[in-house]
Order: structure tokens, then C-alpha cells, then sequence
């Protein structure tokens, strides 16, 4: 499943710069030294474990924790109501709504949670659960977000007295009179319902929190599975009341995160009330079945997307109407100032007339939550929704989907290109793209293949997307988490022998940012990556930024390193005019790694210079420098970013479909992206085959469901199935090349864009292998049982 089908060998990094560098990380993950949470073990630590709703909606009428109270080993049972004392019963989210702590009125989902029990250890903690009894009075269940808005639905937030029914929020982009216009002119206007469902982002380490309040100091330490320490320090202070210099979080190795981590959890809240309360420190890890059925989930949009086009194919524009079901609380955890993120981009690649979408959301009886998955937020619905639609306006009009696509895209000399719905896309080479892909997969070899194939009555589907991702959240213009602005810092040490310390405000789950930012800080300044140490994850020896999520960390915590690393060569280059005795001036800088480390030389007499490592021990020694100057290398900078970055790519899938079971085998996949220079392609590499596998599950398997009393029947990975080496294939890969212009590194992100790809690319293969039977569309997850309900349904039958 590793496989390229472009087999240069990638360049080898050498002094300093970019290169395919063995990530740092490997060998202490590979000898089993990670610190991950649950390695963790403090003096007098106990254990918590979470009492969660057995139903989806009922009145808390009473809760006994007397029983539990009395078991040996058991410390402290919180509940709603002692948490009320101490005002912490309900929480901010980060979309400026409030969530419970611990239910004080009713529960609103299944798995919410109820109490918090303290014990000697982890096993004690979850037998006394079973120990306290709570009488619920059922309430009826809303699963549907279609019927959310009804009249006759049960009202889900009845904590706020002033409110009457289930609705989130209204949200619109684009110009709808435009796009009315547009339709109206239309010769052909395709329409269709489609689903993105309920998925999990399932990160191999569940989430968890050890919280230790010291009442000596007053200071509280979190050591937490987030992606964003600095984030949830803001909120644990605004929730606990403690002044916010007096908490530390502390994000160790983490297990994968996927947004999965981002969000502050009731439980983490719990463990820090209950260190409080007891003077010791709490750890909670939540199981496999509490992650699945109430951490936060992704995706969940019912879309009803049109699109118009002249009988030539020319497509004029697209609108959409979307339901966006956000669960009991809308506790999603985006990176912008619109309740539905990134969505706009749903114009995708191609150069529209108009465009215009509206979005509503609405609460019911799930979990809540919504995070960035494998893409930057509600991208991937948007990719999905507009992908469809071409693929359908091909079918309606006989056109091939490859060239309708590319008589489409937006032509490389119209960037910056301006989208119907407000985004300045930097730079593309989108037709370079989609041809590469065709002439790896060979496409015309396919067609013919296919046409063979179904005239012996195979069903053999060929599909295709184009995606323009919308990455690095950071533009204090669009982005901000509770008015937090999403720019970055970045503080940059060098030592008197010339080893650096660079520390970065973003937190890594497994994307090898300890290797690429110190690559970047090499090929800026002509240092060996390895004398460079990458400090993240403890708020306390990191500057402030918003943590790791959306595709954001290179685009932005990168660039703010491009940007430390210049300003220290900077203040070499005058800490070098002493020691050389010229002005600063007559210096020129020089990294080539054929010529040895980075330096600062003298223009013209290219014998006399110094190296960043000389010129640190320099600036701390006796070398008599200039007036102004400062005795250090050492230099902070914090990043705005002027823009996102659109990095951008082509797909093509293969499959295959049994007749008599109706299975679907992806048989290959081909794709090419574009993410500008690329740091180091092992890595980018190893993001693309991780992202890939996460569509193809998206596409074939993943979906959380719900019975119509809100059970959650997704619970375990038997019924929540992600994919294995068994379910993918071997990857094809290709690349091309587009800087971002704007960019201190050329640099457009990746790693989240092939989840936000591959769906529609597999989806897309799916329904054109079941054309020939008149199936137009199949929602996702593309299952047996799916497919034989599009067949049957497009035959006439029930």
C-alpha cells in the first residue's frame, strides 16, 4: 500500500535544506521510548472514570452516588450539582456556544456524561460506576436533523429560557440573485440530494488528561492529548477562574489526533475539579467505545446541490442548500469566523459565473462536536458536493468526465483567481495536474479496458476528482477560536557552540514536525538538522499559538520558523561586520551545502567569512560589537499569514463491483497533488498514502449511525469500520509543482488534502461502474447494502 509509481529516489537532505531526512522521531517511537499519556504515573495519582447517559434524552430526576461512596477505594464522586457550586457545570465550546460539564437538568445525548467517580486505581474507578444509581424520566429523541426544525420536534436546549427551537445558525456565501440569473440562462441544471456522514476521526490513542493542582504555588498542570495546549489553557482558565499564567498544559507524544483532539472535553474539567478538590492528581482515559460513541465527531451535512451548464458543457454555476447536524451542543471545534468554516470553497477548481450556498444548523440528540478530520474544516463536503455534480452534469450530458473537467478548470494565467464566493486562490497549474494524473493511470488504456469490460457485462468504474484544499488557518481577517487570533509564534535559541532550540506554538500527532521545521531552520540559516532541537507541547517553554489542526501547522507555525530563522541570520550579518572588521554592508550570505555550513562573507574576498555557528559564540563573546547591537542570535517572531494557501491535486480511482454481492474492490488509485515546495517528500509522501486510506474508508465503510431512539450503533471498531493494509491498494502518487507566491517558504500545505480527494474520487468510480445498470447516485459509505438499494431503485424496486 506504499507504493509510487514515480520511482526516482527522492533527494537526500546534506548540510541544511529540504530533503527526504529520516524523521528524528522514528527511533525513539520504534524502541518503544515514547512518553504518551498513559506512560505517565505522578506521585499519589488517581484515577477517574465517567458515569454516561445510557439514553439519548431524559430528565435527571435524581442521582445517589451514596453506594459508590462507600466502596473502599473510591475517593470522590462528582456530580452536576457539586460542580454547580464551584460555577463549573457548564463550559464554553469553541463556536460561542456553552456545554455541560456534567449534566445538572437532563442528558441530550447517549454517552453524555453524568458523574465523575475518583479511585485508587483505574479498575476500582469504573466498577463504581455501576454503584450509583440515577433516575431518569425519558424525554422523546430527535436523531433527524430534517425534522430538527418541526414544529413538533423536541426542543433539545431548553437551559437557555429564551429559546423555542433547534436552530444552530443561518449562514450564506456567494450571490444568490447572480446565481438565479445564472440558472435561468442554463440549458441544462442538474440536482441531487447527497449525504457526507457522520464519521470519527478514530486516532489510535484515545483521549485522555492528568490534572495536578499544587495549592502551594496555586498552580494547576494538565498534561493532555490535545492538539492546541494553548487554546485549552485559555479555556481551562475562563472555566476553572484561575488566572491563566497559573496553568500549565502539557501535550506529550500523542497517538494521532486527526481534530479528534482538539476540543476541551467535560472530562478533562472533571480530572481538574477533582485535583482541586482532593490535592492529588487525577488521570482519565476514555475506552474505545466512550471515544466512538461521545468525543467529537466530523462531517454529518445533508446537501441538496445544483449545478447549470450550457449543452456544450460550459458550467455556469453552482448553488447549494446544506442541514449541518451539530449534535446536543455546538461544541465544534473550526478555525474560522463562519459557523461553517471552510465551505465556501465549494466552487472548487473550476471558473464559475455565480455561486451561492446556504447553510443551517441544527441540534439533536448526538453528540456534539464537528472537527477539522483529515482536512480543514468542511472542506471535504464541499470537495464531495461539487465533484459529484460534475460528474453528474457529465452523465446528464454524455461528455467524458476527464474532459468536461478540463475544459472547466481555472486556466494557470487567471491566478490570483477570485472564487463567486470571496477566496483569492495564491497560484495553480490546475490543467498540469489533472493531465499528469491521466497520463499515470494512462486513461485512454482505462476507457478502452472499461468499454471490454462491460461488454462482457463487468461492472468497472473509473472516477475522478479535483480538489482545491483551503489550508493554514491563521489570517486574522477570517480566523479566530473565541476571538483567539490563529497567528503563530516561533522563538528561535542559539547556544555559544552554534547548536539551536527552535520552539513553535503548533503540537504534532505523528506529522514529523521535530525533523521538517528543523530542516527549515537548516535551510535557512546552513545548520545541521540534528544539532537543531523542535520544543512543543507545554505551554510554559512554548510561545502562543493555536495548536495543529486544519492543515495549518507548516503554512503558518513554518512560516513564523522561515521567518524567526531569517531574523537571526539577520542579526548575524551584524554581529559578523565586528568580528570581520567591514560593514555589515560588504557582507553576502552564502548556503551551499556542496561548499560547507551556511555563511556570512566578505563580498569579494569570499576567504574571509563566518559561520552562523561562529558568529553565536561570537555574539556571547568578547568580540566588541557595534552600538545597538545585541549580545544574541536568539529572536521571537509571531506570524500573520496575508492568506490561505489553496493546495490542490487530481485523483483517479479504480474499482470494481460484484454483481452477486455487490462488493466494491478499489483496484488502483492514482493521485497527483500540488502542495508547492515540499520540505521533505518522505514525509509529504507518507501524509498522502495516510490520507488516502482515510477517503477510501470515508467512501466504502465509515459512517456513525443511530436508531431512531438515539443509540449510537457505532460503539466498537467490530461495527465502526476504518481500513486496513486489506481494503486499499497499492497508492500511485505523482506530483507537480506550484510555489505559493505569498509564502516565506513556497509552500501551500498538505497532508489532510488526499481525505478531502479520494471520497468523491472512489464515490465517483462507484456510480460510474453502476451506470450502465441506471444507477445515478449512491451515498456514502459505498456498502453492499447501499449499492444494492441504488440498484434496486433504479430498476423500479422497493
Amino acid at each position: 500500500m506504499t507504493a509510487s509509481i514515480e520511482h526516482e529516489p527522492p533527494p537526500v537532505a546534506r548540510v541544511a535544506g529540504f530533503g527526504s531526512l529520516r524523521r528524528k522521531e522514528d527511533e525513539r517511537f520504534i524502541r518503544g521510548q515514547g512518553r504518551f499519556l498513559d506512560d505517565i504515573a505522578l506521585p499519589s495519582m488517581m484515577h477517574g472514570a465517567v458515569l454516561r447517559s445510557p439514553l439519548a434524552h431524559a430528565r435527571v430526576v435524581a442521582i445517589d452516588p451514596s453506594a459508590a461512596l462507600a466502596h473502599p477505594r473510591v475517593h470522590a464522586v462528582l456530580t452536576g450539582a457539586d460542580l454547580e457550586r464551584q460555577g463549573m457545570a457548564w463550559m464554553p465550546t469553541l463556536s460561542h456556544d456553552r456545554q455541560a460539564v456534567l449534566a445538572t437538568d437532563k442528558v441530550r445525548f447517549q454517552g453524555q456524561e453524568v458523574a465523575f467517580v475518583v479511585a485508587d486505581d483505574h479498575y476500582s474507578a469504573r466498577d463504581a460506576l455501576e454503584l450509583i444509581d440515577v433516575e431518569y424520566q425519558p424525554l422523546p429523541v430527535l436523531v433527524d436533523p430534517r425534522r430538527a426544525l418541526d414544529e413538533d420536534a423536541p426542543l433539545i436546549r431548553d437551559d437557555d429560557p429564551d429559546r423555542t427551537d433547534n436552530h444552530v445558525f443561518d449562514w450564506e456565501a456567494g450571490d444568490r440573485s447572480a446565481c438565479r440569473r445564472a440558472f435561468e440562462a442554463a440549458d441544462v441544471v442538474v440536482e441531487q440530494q447527497m449525504t457526507f456522514p457522520r464519521s470519527h476521526p478514530a486516532p489510535m490513542e484515545t483521549c485522555g488528561a492528568i490534572a495536578d493542582f499544587d495549592r502551594v504555588s496555586g498552580k494547576l498542570t494538565i498534561h493532555c492529548t490535545t492538539q492546541a495546549p494553548h487554546a485549552h489553557r485559555t479555556l481551562y482558565a475562563a472555566i476553572t477562574g484561575l488566572p491563566e499564567h497559573r496553568i500549565r498544559v502539557i501535550s506529550p507524544d500523542i497517538g494521532g489526533g486527526f481534530g479528534n483532539k482538539v476540543p476541551v472535553y467535560p472530562a478533562y474539567v472533571c480530572a481538574a475539579a477533582a485535583s482541586r478538590l482532593l490535592q492529588r492528581p487525577v488521570k482519565w482515559v476514555e475506552d474505545r467505545s466512550e471515544s466512538l460513541m461521545a468525543s467529537t465527531f466530523a462531517r454529518d451535512y445533508e446537501m441538496t446541490g445544483r449545478i447549470a451548464a450550457t449543452a456544450g458543457g460550459r458550467i455556469l454555476a453552482i448553488s447549494v442548500d446544506v442541514l449541518a447536524d451539530h449534535g446536543a451542543f455546538n461544541a465544534a471545534a473550526q478555525p474560522s469566523r463562519y459557523p461553517a468554516g471552510f465551505f465556501s470553497v465549494f466552487t472548487g477548481s473550476y471558473d464559475l459565473a455565480a455561486a451561492h450556498c446556504h447553510v443551517r444548523g441544527v441540534y439533536t440528540n448526538k453528540a456534539p462536536g464537528g472537527v477539522a478530520y483529515a482536512c480543514s474544516f468542511r472542506v471535504a463536503e464541499a470537495v464531495y458536493l461539487v465533484e459529484r455534480l460534475v460528474d453528474l452534469l457529465a452523465q446528464r450530458i454524455g461528455a467524458d468526465p476527464a474532459a468536461l473537467r478540463m475544459d472547466n478548470l481555472i486556466a494557470p494565467g487567471q491566478f490570483p483567481y477570485e472564487s463567486k464566493t470571496g477566496w483569492v486562490y495564491d497560484s495553480g497549474d490546475y490543467p498540469a495536474a489533472l493531465t499528469r494524473v491521466m497520463e499515470l493511470a494512462r486513461y485512454d488504456e482505462l476507457r478502452a479496458e472499461q468499454a471490454q469490460r462491460r461488454a462482457r457485462g463487468e461492472l468497472m468504474g473509473i472516477g475522478l476528482s479535483f480538489f482545491t484544499e483551503a489550508v493554514g488557518a491563521g489570517p486574522r481577517r477570517h480566523m479566530d477560536i473565541l476571538g483567539l487570533g490563529m497567528n503563530d509564534g516561533a522563538t528561535l535559541r542559539l547556544s555559544p557552540t552554534g547548536s539551536a532550540q527552535l520552539a513553535i506554538a503548533v503540537q504534532t500527532q505523528g506529522q514529523g514536525h521535530e525533523t521538517t521545521f528543523a530542516q527549515i531552520v537548516a535551510h535557512e540559516l546552513g545548520l545541521d538538522p540534528a544539532e537543531i532541537d523542535v520544543i512543543h507541547g507545554d505551554t510554559d517553554n512554548t510561545p502562543y499559538g493555536l495548536g495543529t489542526y486544519g492543515s495549518r501547522s507548516t503554512p503558518v507555525s513554518g512560516a513564523a520558523t522561515a521567518l524567526v530563522a531569517r531574523r537571526v541570520r539577520d542579526k548575524a550579518r551584524l554581529v559578523a561586520s565586528a568580528m570581520l572588521e567591514v560593514s555589515a554592508a560588504d557582507l553576502e550570505w552564502e548556503n551551499d551545502p556542496d561548499r560547507g555550513p551556511g555563511r556570512w562573507f566578505v563580498r569579494g574576498d569570499p576567504e574571509q567569512g563566518a559561520t552562523i555557528a561562529q558568529i553565536a559564540g561570537a555574539a556571547r563573546g568578547s568580540v566588541q560589537l557595534p552600538e545597538g547591537v545585541e549580545a544574541s542570535l536568539d529572536s521571537e517572531v509571531v506570524y500573520d499569514p496575508p492568506n490561505l494557501t489553496f493546495p490542490f491535486g487530481a485523483y483517479l480511482c479504480v474499482v470494481d463491483i460484484d454483481p452477486a454481492t455487490c462488493k466494491v474492490t478499489v483496484r488502483r488509485f492514482v493521485a497527483v497533488d500540488d502542495c508547492g515546495v515540499q520540505i521533505n517528500p518522505m514525509i509529504v509522501e507518507g501524509q498522502v498514502h495516510g490520507g488516502l486510506c482515510d477517503g477510501v474508508g470515508l467512501a466504502l465503510m465509515e459512517r456513525i449511525a443511530f436508531d431512531e431512539d438515539g443509540n449510537c450503533l457505532s460503539a466498537s471498531l467490530m461495527d465502526y469500520l476504518i481500513p486496513t493494509a486489506l481494503e486499499v491498494p497499492e497508492w500511485e502518487t505523482g506530483t507537480t509543482v506550484t510555489p505559493s507566491p505569498h509564502h516565506p517558504l513556497g509552500a501551500k500545505g498538505i497532508g489532510e488534502s488526499a481525505t478531502v480527494g479520494s471520497p468523491p474520487a472512489v464515490v465517483n468510480a462507484v456510480c460510474d461502474a453502476l451506470s450502465t445498470l441506471g444507477v445515478v447516485h449512491v451515498d456514502m459509505p459505498c456498502t453492499p447494502s447501499r449499492v444494492w438499494d441504488a440498484i434496486s431503485l433504479s430498476k423500479g424496486g422497493g
